[in-house]
């Protein structure tokens, strides 16, 4: 598993927009949070992902960028981010199938999906914080303010 102060696995993946997105690109301009969820249109996980909506000025920025991965498809990530009017990028690991979270650490292969993990990555591309919970419980979105006001 990647941990805290490490150089962050680059990764190239498609948005629910079909436009490629990669990690690196924020590099020297952004800090990045990077949202791992196991699966779109599930109770949890749109709660997690409403709240960041609903608080998105804390989350993309002109310092930081958010990104959510599930193993979604890219369909599936168009729809639900037109329902929810997600307007960050969903991010669709979904072949090979949880390449990304592998890299991470945060695959279940016993399921099939991603863990509920975030990685904060800093302008220099290395964790600064990172959080892996279970895939019922949902994480602590106030820490995240904290690690990125920290950042700044």
């Amino acid at each position: 598993m990647v941990d805290v102060g490490e150089p962050a696995p680059d990764f190239e993946l498609l948005d629910q927009n079909r436009t490629p997105v990669r990690l690196s690109s924020f590099r020297g301009h952004k800090n990045v949070v990077v949202v791992f969820y196991p699966l779109s249109f599930t109770r949890v996980c749109e709660g997690e992902l409403c709240s960041l909506r609903d608080e998105i000025a804390d989350f993309s920025n002109d310092h930081v960028q958010t990104l959510a991965i599930s193993v979604d498809s890219g369909p599936t990530h168009a729809k639900w981010a037109a329902e929810q009017g997600y307007d960050f990028p969903l991010l669709a690991d979904f072949w090979p199938h949880g390449a990304v979270a592998r890299e991470y650490g945060v695959f279940d292969d016993e399921i099939g999906l991603a863990l509920r993990g975030t990685f904060i990555v800093d302008k220099q591309g290395l964790v600064a914080y990172k959080v892996v919970n279970a895939i019922p419980d949902a994480r602590d979105q106030d820490a995240y303010k904290k690690v990125l006001a920290s950042l700044s």
